[in-house]
């Protein structure tokens, strides 16, 4: 067990007003270390804290920017081991999940956003001729458009990745000059103040980042509400994101929002047995990969009939090479959800499949362990579009499968981007074909910010976000360094 963590407010670490709560580990139950809850005034404070460090920060230097950057992504590589554990326990990941895709990910960030503080900010654009006029004589007249730090940047982060997304949100946001006030999830935010260290012994100066955390909502909103606050960057579920916009509107403050997704996996019967395979292995890691904790998963299959039967017998094939269990174990694959409201929440879903007519090939029962918030990976088969499972994110270890029948392959083609685009969200959906063309032609008409043409592997560089009710504006790679700035134009007369 770790001890009570404090707030980091302007460089201090501040007793919370509001004592400390208990962080629970998802497999055992046990008490993984004592969170800060810190008060409305706190929240505050750490924004105007940042506020007050903004001036001299956004003036430094890129390459003193790119030095701290650097040196936090030596610090967290050095205390890898230590964080991976600590990333574990909170969140219940396997530990090649929490080593791999947790802490390692957040080092590449800051390494990535190192290199990205140096990257130009100035864009010539062509000279404008104007005739001669009211406005005054004939003239040639020069512009730059300069990208220059928001301000102070709230950045509300996920419950699945306490290192990855934090990291994806601050280290750019730092890169470009801006102030940062980190909310991390309530569920596992000592991941974030052991951020927070790293970036103290990297050098970072006083007030450019603060952590607070609480499980009072009201503790969110003030670091989303606070006057010093000039965007807000967020990931979770759409109805957060719904009501963080609300008050960013009244205020016209920035906004970055990763919302929630329901990823159309779209599988046609041209696929050969090595392409089947692909398809299962791509679906399979919604059963797998952080529990089914990811906005990105492909939960919803659209399969056309001729490969729907073997499509669902394969997924089910895979679903018993997966080992559920103590995520401290070698070859445990799936580990639990974050909670057991959650927990309850995703078996909730299930009963409903079940409810709605749903065929519950395998999974459904909660597994026979003693402690731990565990679900069972879990196939509906025999689905309808109009079922809540296929529509609503469920955000666990369940895939849904709708077979569809079409007269012909562009009538497959039709039927399956129509039933892909019926829906609310569009994060990322997924193609698989085994003609390439044809996978390119309907990943191009899916309504979502990303697709995977028989993959479902992700470009680091490739700009991320969502269409409809899965988010507003795009971050990764360079396009992150954009999301955090605003376009000024410089305009002179010519010679």
């Amino acid at each position: 067990m770790t001890g009570a963590r404090r707030l980091f407010i302007g460089g201090e670490w501040a007793e919370p007003d509001g004592g400390h709560y208990e962080v629970i580990d998802p497999a055992t139950e046990q008490v993984v270390g004592l969170a800060p809850e810190a008060s409305r005034e706190q929240a505050y404070a750490a924004a105007s804290a940042a506020r007050d460090a903004f001036p001299a920060w956004s003036r430094t230097a890129p390459e003193e920017r790119a030095a701290v950057l650097d040196r936090a992504a030596g610090v967290l590589r050095r205390d890898l081991a230590a964080h991976a554990e600590l990333a574990r326990a909170e969140t219940g990941a396997t530990t090649g999940t929490a080593r791999g895709m947790q802490v390692a990910v957040a080092v590449s960030r800051f390494q990535r956003y190192a290199k990205g503080a140096l990257e130009p900010v100035e864009s010539a654009l062509p000279p404008q001729i104007s005739e001669a006029g009211p406005m005054g004589p004939a003239a040639v007249t020069g512009a730059l458009a300069v990208r220059q730090p928001v301000g102070v940047v709230t950045c509300v982060t996920s419950y699945n990745n306490p290192w990855a997304n934090p990291a994806g949100k601050v280290a750019p946001a730092l890169a470009m000059g801006n102030t940062v006030v980190v909310k991390p999830a309530p569920q596992d935010p000592l991941s974030v103040y052991a951020m927070a260290a790293a970036l103290e012994e990297a050098g970072v100066p006083p007030g450019v980042v603060n952590v607070v955390s609480g499980t009072d909502a009201a503790v969110g909103e003030a670091a989303v509400a606070s006057p010093d606050v000039d965007m807000v960057s967020f990931t979770g579920s759409t109805a957060v994101g719904r009501r963080i916009g609300e008050v960013c509107g009244r205020d016209m403050k920035r906004q970055l929002m990763e919302l929630g997704g329901k990823g159309a996996a779209i599988v046609f019967d041209d696929l050969d047995d090595k392409g089947l395979a692909a398809a299962v292995a791509g679906i399979g890691t919604t059963f797998s990969f952080y529990s089914g904790q990811i906005c990105t998963a492909p939960t919803r299959v659209i399969a056309e009939r001729g490969v729907y039967d073997r499509l669902v017998r394969k997924l089910t094939e895979y679903i018993g090479f997966l080992k559920v269990g103590d995520p401290r174990e070698r070859d445990t694959v799936v580990g639990p959800v974050i909670s057991a409201a959650h927990r309850d929440r995703v078996e909730s879903y299930v009963e409903l499949g079940r409810k709605e007519g749903a065929r519950v090939v395998t999974g459904g029962e909660r597994p026979a362990f003693p402690t731990g918030f565990y679900v069972a990976p879990t196939l509906l088969a025999d689905c309808t579009p109009d079922m809540r499972v296929v529509r609503e994110e469920v955000f666990g270890p369940v895939v849904a499968v709708v077979p569809f029948d079409a007269d012909g392959p562009e009538a497959a083609e039709e039927t399956a981007i129509t039933l892909a685009n019926d829906s609310e969200y569009g994060l990322v959906d997924y193609v698989w074909s085994g003609d390439v063309a044809r996978a390119f032609r309907v990943a191009r008409r899916l309504r979502a910010g990303g697709v995977g043409v028989n993959t479902v592997g992700r470009n680091m560089e490739a700009p991320f976000g969502g269409f409809k009710r899965s988010g507003v504006g795009r971050d990764v790679g360079s396009y992150a360094l954009h999301a955090y700035s605003e376009l000024q134009s410089i305009v002179w007369p010519g010679g």
